[in-house]
């Protein structure tokens, strides 16, 4: 069975489909880095946008339409998670703050640090 390339794959099919989805303005977020993401919410007939203010701690999915960055928080001594889909039509924008200097992909052990331990070192560029 030989393929014939005048006809469409299935992958092709799928990233047409998706294609006009895709957000182009996306700043490149990585890991230990500081954001601020902007999110629209609808409250009754009213939609507002709300700003979540923390570390990136992970990136998954790398630059299709599924990416998603883990971004955590301290609110009042508490830890707070958000899961946020990068080209998700109710994400406003994404503002990096501060670059963190990491030496890893994944920040899960920011989970159980206090106090110094979660620090991060600043990076030089912006």
């Amino acid at each position: 069975m030989g393929s014939n390339p005048s006809v469409p794959t299935m992958t092709t099919k799928i990233e047409t489909f998706l294609k006009p989805f895709l957000k182009e303005n996306l700043p490149d977020v990585r890991p230990g880095d500081t954001v601020c993401v902007y999110q629209k919410i609808k409250e009754g007939d009213k939609e507002k946008i709300q700003g979540f203010e923390g570390i990136v701690i992970a990136r998954k999915h790398g630059k299709e339409i599924g990416a998603t960055i883990t971004v955590r928080r301290e609110i009042s001594g508490i830890g707070c998670e958000k899961i946020f889909p990068l080209h998700s039509p109710t994400i406003e924008k994404i503002e990096i703050l501060k670059r963190g200097k990491v030496r890893r992909a994944k920040l899960y052990y920011l989970r159980e640090a206090k106090g110094k331990r979660t620090k991060l070192k600043q990076s030089e560029q912006i």
